[in-house]
């Protein structure tokens, strides 16, 4: 497979380490380039070739792997002017490893076969940390065949990777998953902030929590801020959260399921990203907590 020239959009924290992968097991890589310069220029040291537009990219890939922001970005990288679509030759494959919403998802993908380009959506699991040790997992949804013939590519950066339907399927469970582990974090810094208004020992609530059916990874994460002063465990952003949960909203209104915890979740994401923390990791929405409640410092 190391035969297939890949093409890659959206080199940030995630997708460096994919690429940087990619590279090292022998792949061709063009990639295009952003604002942020330093992992370009360090992924063009390695041998990758930067471009500046995405019809550029696909004119030099057979696959192209896309690690984007949100939906509406991913849209017009492929579908708009100058995209992807713009210069991708027939048989071409598109492997959209962002965080989306499955129903662009899928308007994007029958566009797509209109060009004579096929498509798998393929979300990620873990942190930045095993991006660049090439340990990530991948939920991948889409036609069974040609999951197994990308199955090589996405070994280089992947060390589980889980066909989980069709396509769509994907991100689908990825905004289950996400949503899950959001819920998780928004408690958890709600019950921080009661906790200190209240005067209680987070110390000791950590460690009553530790020993029980409720600990967690997530939990554990978030503790380690107020407790340890460290905001390392969840390096994703308070809008990126707010993003998932909102097409996590989105896709149960499209089945027509209630989602009261949603809305309560969204509403906490909502208001730390309003009140400026938009740019801070998910532990970060203690800080926001305390401050809309006005409990001081969340340093125990």
């Amino acid at each position: 497979m190391t035969d297939k020239k890949i093409g890659f959009i959206g080199v940030g924290l995630m997708g460096h380490g994919m690429a940087k992968n990619l590279l090292e097991k022998g792949f061709p890589v063009t990639l295009m380039g952003h604002r942020n310069r330093d992992p370009v220029e360090d992924l063009v040291s390695k041998g990758a070739v930067e471009v500046g537009t995405a019809m550029e990219v696909a004119a030099a890939s057979d696959v192209v792997i896309l690690c984007l922001p949100n939906s509406p970005t991913i849209e017009a990288t492929v579908m708009g002017p100058g995209g992807l679509l713009d210069g991708a030759s027939d048989g071409m494959v598109l492997i959209d490893t962002s965080t989306a919403d499955p129903t662009s998802t899928q308007k994007i993908a029958e566009v797509a076969a209109g060009h004579g380009v096929r498509m798998l959506d393929a979300p990620l699991a873990r942190t930045p940390v095993e991006a660049e040790a090439g340990i990530l997992n991948t939920m991948v949804g889409g036609d069974a065949d040609l999951f197994e013939d990308m199955k090589p590519v996405m070994e280089a950066y992947c060390e589980n990777i889980f066909h989980v339907g069709g396509l769509g399927a994907g991100h689908t469970i990825k905004l289950l998953n996400n949503f899950l582990g959001m819920t998780i974090a928004a408690t958890t810094s709600e019950v921080i902030t009661t906790a200190r208004a209240a005067g209680i020992d987070l110390e000791k609530f950590r460690e009553l929590v530790s020993a029980g059916i409720l600990n967690s990874g997530m939990f554990q994460n978030i503790m380690r801020y107020p407790i340890e002063g460290d905001p390392s465990g969840l390096k994703f952003a308070l809008t990126n959260a707010r993003k998932d949960v909102g097409y996590y909203q989105d896709l149960t209104k499209s089945l027509g399921v209630t989602s009261p915890v949603g809305s309560g979740v969204f509403q906490a994401f909502a208001q730390a990203v309003a009140a400026g923390f938009g740019d801070q990791h998910v532990p970060h929405l203690v800080d926001a907590m305390a401050k809309l409640n006005g409990v001081g410092d969340t340093k125990s």
